[in-house]
């Protein structure tokens, strides 16, 4: 007789890819919201949904249907920075809880690309049409204004609300272009910086903030456990497989090491870095010196 059928529990990665599996449907702000699951492994993702939803229909009752899309953005800065306080956490800028979204609807504490998320969801909620920016340095939040006959948009500073002039976003872009020597010749317009960050984009970024602030700190389990998301999210960064095997090489994973550098190898073409990780995977495959 057969015994009883018996079925592995997903982990929080299996999790993850299955949110992150197909573009077409995936969903931004529960697949942010399991980034937690590494450091929270309870964290219900459903109950955050919920509870920005909770959030989106206490606003909604305050305005008519036909209110412009001018009146909805008031009353949602005023809503989301003012009565519910959300703002950037100045005090500890670079602690991981910034990153997790059940914690910052918890604190009201966030850093730009956390507060936009959740920003982006109740303003699409409430009819707005908002979009992320991946602008150099400070994630922005772009909204349509587009009514009747009055067109153009509206880019904010998520942390405060803020519209944002064409001038101060050229001021804000202005060390990128001298660290990447694009100015003069090799200039380029602004609306190259503006343009609508993909859900895959604001996931990516926000692993890698996670995955800076663990290995400045020298934290390769945690480091690990943000590596495994990036190469899950992006299979085709190969440079992710390649700083995935430099963090098991920390941890002594020699074999899972070698994988990773072999495969970054094989796809890496002419990277400027491909000596060192080769270099990396011979010395994995020599044998240990005797003192």
């Amino acid at each position: 007789m057969a015994g009883p059928l018996q079925f592995e529990t997903p982990t929080a990665l299996d999790y993850f890819a299955s949110l992150v599996a197909d573009d077409a449907s995936l969903l931004l702000v529960e697949a942010a919201a399991s980034i937690a699951q590494d450091e929270y492994p309870r964290v219900d993702t459903q109950a955050v949904l919920s509870e920005i939803d909770t959030l989106a229909i206490k606003l909604k009752r305050r305005f008519p249907a036909d209110a412009v899309p001018l009146q909805r953005l008031r009353w949602l800065n005023s809503f989301f920075f003012t009565e519910l306080g959300f703002a950037g956490n100045v005090n500890d800028y670079y602690d991981a809880d910034n990153s997790y979204l059940h914690q910052v609807l918890t604190t009201r504490r966030g850093i730009p690309i956390s507060l936009a998320v959740i920003y982006i969801e109740l303003a699409t909620q409430v009819g707005l049409t908002a979009r992320g920016v991946s602008f150099p340095g400070h994630f922005l939040v772009k909204l349509n204004m587009n009514a009747g006959k009055q067109h153009g948009e509206v880019v904010i500073d998520p942390l405060n609300g803020r519209s944002l002039s064409r001038e101060e976003l050229d001021e804000m872009l202005a060390p990128y272009k001298r660290m990447r020597g694009l100015q003069d010749d090799f200039d380029v317009p602004l609306g190259l910086f503006l343009q609508a960050a993909p859900a895959r984009d604001v996931l990516a970024r926000m692993l890698r903030n996670l995955k800076e602030i663990h290995r400045s700190a020298q934290d390769w389990p945690r480091a690990l456990k943000v590596m495994e998301r990036l190469v899950v999210l992006l299979p085709l960064a190969w440079e992710e497989q390649r700083d995935r095997g430099l963090a098991h090489a920390r941890l002594g994973s020699l074999d899972a090491a070698a994988r990773d550098f072999s495969t970054y190898l094989l796809h890496a073409g002419n990277a400027a870095d491909r000596g060192d990780v080769a270099e990396r995977l011979a010395q994995l495959s020599r044998p240990p010196r005797l003192h």
